[in-house]
């Protein structure tokens, strides 16, 4: 039986430095950042200040009133992003069609907020006083049915978590689903929300810039020394080519090579020779089927933390040997954060971007060179080129890894 080819066919962002597709692209071309000083709580006891909030997302104007009381900020940002990506993909979702499409969605810190004002209210207040409204949001898979419930989408329901790489392990989820032919289009979303509680995780583990040199999101550069927290939600359209062609959808690019490795090595630490990442590039790699010379562009998944950054560009240099110097590798979390399970889907929003309006995203913030990351990454202005082949790379530590090969659609 022919393997099905799988297309993007529509995409919708919320984003710290843009609402929609082409905000969001054109903050990405002008390097213009989403990092700012956090608003939604307050940061006096912290000696960090930044983060990549979203401080101009009004859920009205996307969602309408109706029903938004029952859903919590998580749930509203994906429901946005799926609403635009809906939209963007022209298709037309009822009654006979609701079982050919499923959401699959990649998240991991969504519901803490809820679990932690609930629990709070169990334990001031007592049971009988606790808030109700809250005990939905508690569950991972919250803001996905949501998604569903919304629009009507009847086809599955899945949510992955598996940290820094659950978007594109939602996407291949996805696609494996597609290929088997049990359902013909998959909304794929990844989100968090930036709160107090995942804020103050982070922190505490000390894993913020800021809290051991300048609190910046500077990836590859030698003054990196931690992440800057982001959030938002992305989500794609993704279909078999043959239930896109029969529509009549217009088609943005199509999945050409996609891998996955869960390296197994510490909890909270980087296997130090970034073994899971190499062998999902590799896999990615034989899926595709395209040559090293292929790849036009790599979207990295640097965080600014310095061992992610370098094991990174070991990884890229030892898969793509004397190739690699040749390849322009970028990090948007320089401009949007680490926004952690949503990160593989914002980075192919970004790279479709790049297809469509023929520029590299830069890395920002990069002024000192570091030894150890040696590689081309496009230094704090976009770059004018055209783009076919983008490599996607996701990753951190904890052992999970994933690489995706995304082509545009000639």
């Amino acid at each position: 039986m022919k393997e099905r080819r799988i297309v993007i066919t529509g995409l919708g962002v919320i984003a710290p430095n843009g609402l929609g597709k082409d905000q969001f692209w054109q903050a990405l071309k002008e390097g213009r950042t989403g990092i700012k000083s956090i608003k939604r709580f307050d940061t006096s006891e912290f000696k960090c200040k930044l983060a990549g909030e979203i401080q101009d997302f009004n859920p009205n104007t996307f969602l309408g009133t109706k029903g938004l009381r029952d859903l919590e900020r998580t749930s509203r940002l994906l429901c946005a992003a799926a609403k635009l990506a809906i939209e963007d993909s022209g298709m037309n979702i009822d009654n006979d069609n609701t079982d050919d499409i499923g959401v699959c969605t990649g998240t991991t810190l969504s519901s803490i907020w809820n679990v932690a004002e609930f629990n709070k209210g169990a334990i001031h207040d007592g049971p009988r006083f606790t808030d109700a409204a809250l005990f939905p949001g508690m569950v991972m898979n919250a803001a996905s049915s949501q998604v569903s419930i919304r629009y009507n989408i009847q086809g599955f329901n899945t949510t992955i978590s598996t940290g820094y790489s659950s978007s594109i392990d939602a996407l291949k989820y996805a696609i494996d689903f597609i290929k088997l032919r049990r359902i013909k289009a998959v909304l794929v979303g990844g989100v968090e929300s930036l709160s107090l509680v995942n804020y103050t995780g982070f922190y505490h583990l000390g894993f913020f810039a800021g809290i051991n040199g300048e609190e910046v999101s500077c990836p590859f550069d030698k003054r990196r020394n931690g992440i800057i927290l982001g959030e938002g939600a992305a989500v794609v359209m993704i279909e078999d080519l043959e239930y896109a062609l029969d529509r009549g959808a217009t088609i943005y690019a199509h999945v050409n090579g996609i891998g996955n490795c869960f390296d197994a090595y510490k909890m909270g630490k980087y296997h130090p020779e970034a073994t899971g990442l190499k062998n999902s590039i590799k896999e990615a790699m034989r899926n595709s089927e395209l040559d090293v010379s292929d790849i036009d562009y790599i979207s990295a998944s640097a965080n600014s933390v310095p061992e992610q950054d370098k094991l990174e560009t070991k990884a890229i240099r030892d898969v793509y040997g004397r190739y690699a110097y040749n390849i322009p590798v970028s990090s948007i979390k320089s401009m949007i954060g680490e926004t952690f399970s949503a990160g593989g889907i914002f980075q192919i929003a970004a790279s479709i971007g790049s297809m469509y309006k023929g520029f590299i995203p830069p890395t920002m913030n990069y002024e000192m060179r570091d030894d150890d990351c040696d590689l081309d990454y496009v230094p704090n202005k976009s770059r004018i080129t055209r783009i076919n082949n983008v490599l996607i790379n996701n990753y951190g530590p904890g052992g999970s890894n994933a690489a995706f090969i995304l082509s545009k659609w000639n």
